[in-house]
């Protein structure tokens, strides 16, 4: 069908207010939050039903047009750059909270809904969805399934995989697929759900998902450790984890964070200090305070300068936006900020953070370094200006280490951000090439045309 027939076609099927041609509204979807070149698709088709997605993914398939299912565009590993002269699928009109069951603890949604409306939603009503990506304040969940997000409360609740009990999604070639149920236990066939979550849209498009949903805690509290010495804080992560005490959120921020983040939100940081601790535990209320005691025991026993417990909840809470803010803080120093989620076991956190220092110092770049400690993922964020071609050589440089050290210490390339393009050069390092071609063969397999969201993982 030539290019003509096909806006038509997409104009009969969705819609003419729902399919964009024009150069000025292409050029709005052709990049994410990854510092990587943007690339213009030919056509942005917004979908409002269920049924309309998949006529929109059936006539890419049978055109041979290459499509990027794109939710707000908040992921960091060039996820949803189209390929050239393809197609983007918006999914911010199919944003429907279908349904909050708070009899068998479960929540049906569009893939465009909003990820903070949609937790905030369910504690209207007494319940939790705990997936707390740091932009869940206009990332989707359709994203959050498509990169297996994590987010600050990972270390103890885990990450949106965790929460995933069922999908319907588009095949290649447009056809429904439901995999999953609503009951907590079901082993119906393939696991096609566990293969979905995470395929960054490389497998199939969401159009419902379902996921988990748990009771509130009764209580929590919330702490902040000061320490004058980056050793000292990121010995302690491991000193918490090997007594057996997993909090809600254990993040790390170091001093060069601490002052941006200060300069940016006025939380009242103590920007005096070498690092710190986020600290939160939750659960019955006596759990909770002997938990507490517990860590703060901890601290001091390794050396801690002072310890700040929230008085309240608006106290809590200021802290933690502020630690939200991290990224947002440290983006407004250079014109470049390249923000990374190296892992590593979480007894290899201390190595890390030492060996990301080092990095900085080798390359002569400012790193900031923040993160989910607890669970080992760390974000080492690189400040630099991209125009400078010999700064930017050091930075690469510097990204290539940063991967080394993490895989070295038995980690992984990305905990939570996902591999797209912009990690895929590193995979064989860390899962080597039998796993690849296995994962190549399941590709070819399942979307024969390579029409969905192609080059990404595994390249083609």
């Amino acid at each position: 069908m030539s290019t003509n027939g096909l806006l038509k076609e997409f104009e009969r099927i969705l819609g003419k207010d729902n399919v964009f041609s024009e150069e000025a509204d292409l050029h709005a979807y052709s990049y994410d939050a990854a510092v990587l070149d943007s690339s213009l698709p030919a056509l942005v088709l917004r979908p409002r039903t269920s049924e309309a997605l998949g006529m929109a993914v059936r006539m890419c398939n049978q055109n041979g047009l290459p499509l990027t299912v794109r939710g707000a565009g908040t992921n960091l590993s060039g996820g949803v750059i189209p390929r050239p002269g393809g197609a983007v699928i918006l999914t911010n009109a199919l944003n429907e909270v279908i349904e909050i069951n708070e009899e068998d603890l479960y929540a049906v949604v569009q893939p465009g809904v909003v990820t903070a409306k949609f937790a905030s939603l369910v504690e209207a009503k007494g319940l939790f969805y705990p997936p707390d990506p740091g932009s869940q304040a206009v990332s989707t969940l359709g994203g959050n399934v498509a990169e297996n997000a994590g987010g600050l409360r990972g270390l103890r609740y885990g990450v949106t995989r965790d929460y995933v009990m069922g999908l319907e999604f588009f095949d290649a070639g447009g056809d429904l697929i439901r995999a999953g149920a609503k009951t907590v236990k079901c082993v119906t066939g393939y696991n096609l759900g566990g293969l979905l979550v995470g395929s960054e849209g490389t497998l199939g498009v969401f159009s419902k998902i379902t996921l988990k949903l748990i009771p509130m805690p009764a209580a929590k509290k919330a702490m902040m450790a000061v320490f004058s010495d980056v050793d000292r804080a990121s010995q302690t992560v491991s000193a918490i984890i090997a007594e057996k005490i997993v909090p809600v959120t254990l993040e790390f921020m170091d001093n060069f964070t601490i002052r941006a983040v200060e300069d940016f939100s006025h939380a009242g940081l103590p920007i005096d200090a070498a690092a710190l601790l986020l600290i939160e535990v939750d659960g019955h209320p006596a759990q909770v305070e002997e938990e507490a005691e517990k860590v703060e025991a901890i601290c001091k026993k390794m050396g801690v300068m002072r310890i700040q417990v929230a008085r309240d909840t608006v106290e809590r809470d200021k802290v933690w936006e502020a630690r939200r803010a991290a990224l947002s803080a440290l983006s407004r120093i250079r014109p470049t900020t390249v923000l990374e989620d190296a892992t590593v076991p979480r007894s290899k956190v201390p190595a890390m953070i030492r060996a990301i220092e080092q990095i900085g110092r080798q390359y002569d770049l400012q790193i900031g370094t923040f993160g989910h400690a607890g669970d080992g993922n760390l974000h080492p964020t690189i400040l630099s200006d991209r125009r400078d071609k010999e700064a930017w050589s050091r930075v690469e440089k510097a990204i290539d280490a940063i991967f080394e050290k993490a895989l070295e210490f038995g980690g992984t390339l990305s905990g939570e951000h996902g591999i797209g393009t912009a990690k895929a050069k590193y995979l064989q390092n860390e899962i080597g090439g039998p796993a690849i071609l296995y994962s190549q063969r399941i590709k070819a397999a399942l979307d024969p045309k390579n029409i969905l969201n192609p080059g990404k993982i595994i390249g083609g």
